[in-house]
């Protein structure tokens, strides 16, 4: 009998011994920037047009936030603060919880919703599950659970804000009796893209038109009118670049704020696309780049993706709105028509209404936010651009990043010079009013 009992509690004691320590899980900063990393580089294969793509940031961001500021007394919830968002649920038990481990789960499983490739998020995501399951799998259930419960939460309230129903509204109809209006330009001459994104319901503004701009000038091809001389300054401004080459310092501003998503290449009969981020997804990176610099912990770098997110999405609203209602025809069709029709831009077209330049708007947003956040004169090296082949760019602050980022239009050959200083003012002020509005940190 004791022989029994003593063979029974060695095997007790190998089965003991054989079980794996339950590790603590620790949730890097740089673990939710390969997640919004993820996120854009699904962005970019699906082809997301600009405003869609901020949409795409914005929500899985605000999922991930309000679960910080559940548990971290340095954050206040948006709940109340944005439009129609209420409070995220509570957790129903927090014994084996990680908030920072469900805030990530949060921003992946939404992320997974707005995209096409789910399979990319979801290689992505099981990756880091089989990590944080061998660590420590009551942890890791408990806050996978939760993270899950509020995606499903904020899901809910973002499939809400009227962008299913943009999706069967009617093609923009273009007006070729006006000749002030907006045509499809080379070469793919797409139709006008989102000309119904101002029905999307805002995050922070009130409405789509609170910050609508003043009219761009009339149009008229009379050599005394403004409009004239704001095409003559793209014209001119063009031809300098012919005679300096390729190596312009222009050209290179130019390119490196392109960030056309969609750029049609023709190869004789062959027509295909090159891909890229969109004007939003630099400004993530941008984010990305401050957040590091300041070694900024988990909270505070969902705290800055969220702020800045949401300052992107309602300028693109805010522009939108402003560019199907004067509906302006572009400089190249302007030029081709009236002065020059050999005359090409330095970047392609973009396919919707000229007024106001939307990199313009969302450069204006994006820097006050993050001004507010990280401080003015904050320096910093841009590699946003390092996987499209061109150089890093380096900046004082980033109103002067913002002010390059607008003036880049002109350089690119694709706005007049009203676009872009109305339009990098259109985003301070939306930007400023963001700021002012949302009450998200306490001290």
């Amino acid at each position: 009998m004791k022989t029994k009992f003593g063979s029974i509690l060695a095997i007790l004691f190998v089965l003991g011994s054989c079980q794996k320590k339950q590790e603590p899980i620790i949730i890097s900063p740089e673990e939710y920037h390969g997640s919004v990393d993820k996120v854009i580089e699904v962005m970019i294969h699906d082809i997301f047009s600009p405003p869609v793509a901020s949409r795409i940031f914005a929500y899985p961001n605000i999922a991930a936030y309000e679960i910080i500021a559940k548990s971290n007394n340095d954050y206040k919830s948006l709940a109340g603060q944005v439009t129609d968002l209420t409070s995220i649920p509570d957790p129903k038990d927090t014994t084996n919880l990680n908030y920072e481990l469900a805030a990530l789960v949060a921003h992946m499983d939404l992320s997974k919703r707005l995209i096409f490739s789910e399979e990319r998020i979801e290689s992505f995501r099981d990756s880091l599950y089989t990590i944080w399951m061998e660590k420590n799998e009551p942890m890791f259930n408990a806050s996978k659970d939760y993270g899950l419960e509020v995606a499903n939460f904020i899901g809910e309230w973002m499939n809400k804000d009227m962008y299913k129903e943009t999706r069967t509204m009617p093609k923009f109809t273009v007006n070729s009796e006006d000749p002030s209006r907006w045509q499809p330009t080379p070469p793919a001459y797409m139709n006008g893209i989102e000309p119904h994104w101002s029905k999307i319901r805002p995050f922070a503004i009130d409405s789509a038109e609170q910050f609508k701009p003043a009219p761009p000038p009339a149009f008229s091809m009379e050599k005394d009118s403004k409009f004239y001389e704001e095409v003559m300054e793209v014209y001119e401004v063009r031809k300098s670049m012919v005679g300096k080459g390729d190596k312009s310092d222009e050209i290179a501003i130019a390119q490196f704020w392109d960030c056309n998503p969609y750029v049609s290449v023709t190869r004789g009969h062959l027509m295909f696309a090159t891909k890229k981020i969109t004007p939003g997804a630099h400004w993530i990176g941008i984010t990305k780049i401050a957040s590091r610099k300041t070694d900024a912990d988990f909270a505070k770098t969902v705290y800055a993706y969220t702020k800045t997110s949401i300052a992107i999405a309602d300028a693109f609203i805010s522009c939108w709105d402003e560019k199907y209602r004067s509906n302006l025809i572009r400089p190249e069709t302007v030029i081709n028509e009236y002065i020059d029709d050999s005359w090409e831009p330095v970047l392609q077209t973009p396919p919707f209404p000229e007024y106001t330049s939307g990199h313009s708007v969302v450069s204006g947003a994006a820097s006050t936010a993050l001004t507010d956040i990280f401080g003015d004169n904050f320096s910093f090296d841009d590699d946003t651009e390092i996987p499209y082949g061109l150089p890093v760019r380096s900046f004082n602050s980033f109103k002067e990043a913002a002010d390059e980022a607008a003036i880049s239009r002109m350089y690119g050959g694709i706005h007049y010079r009203a676009a872009i200083e109305v339009g990098v003012q259109q985003g301070r002020d939306l930007g400023k009013f963001i700021v002012d509005k949302l009450d998200m940190t306490n001290g």
